[in-house]
């Protein structure tokens, strides 16, 4: 299993950015992925879970509320990459954003808890930085 988070930089506040994620060795389907940030001094926080498939229903998205109606996840699976659309970024977001994976259960009700701690996603890529300034 491989992540590999790409697609940082620098923009300035009400800015838009898109992570990439690329990832390898999984299943999708199989699989829950995570968002996460770490800004200096602070603990990494998630940013989006989103779920392994459930039962022929697809997938679903949480996002935290500090993000709602200014993050998106999608994803492509004819290349494997999971992309976080970022928009109207704020100074706060800046940080250090991962990407992680971790291996669902295999009953549709317990995909439908996807997990939100960093300490329950097993793989880690390399982070990319991400810096709102003006």
């Amino acid at each position: 299993v491989q992540l590999q988070a790409s697609g940082g930089g620098s923009v300035q506040p009400g800015g838009s950015l898109r992570l990439a994620c690329a990832t390898s060795g999984f299943s999708f389907d199989d699989y829950h992925i995570g968002w996460f940030r770490q800004a200096p001094g602070k603990e990494r926080e998630g940013v989006s879970y989103t779920s392994a498939g459930i039962g022929g229903s697809g997938s679903i998205t949480h996002y935290v509320e500090s993000v709602k109606g200014r993050f998106t996840v999608s994803r492509d699976d004819a290349t494997n990459t999971v992309y976080l659309q970022m928009s109207n970024l704020k100074p706060e977001d800046t940080a250090v954003y991962y990407c992680a994976t971790t291996e669902a259960a295999t009953t549709v009700m317990s995909r439908l808890v996807v997990p939100t701690s960093p300490d329950e996603y097993k793989y880690w890529g390399p982070g990319t930085q991400v810096t709102v300034s003006s």
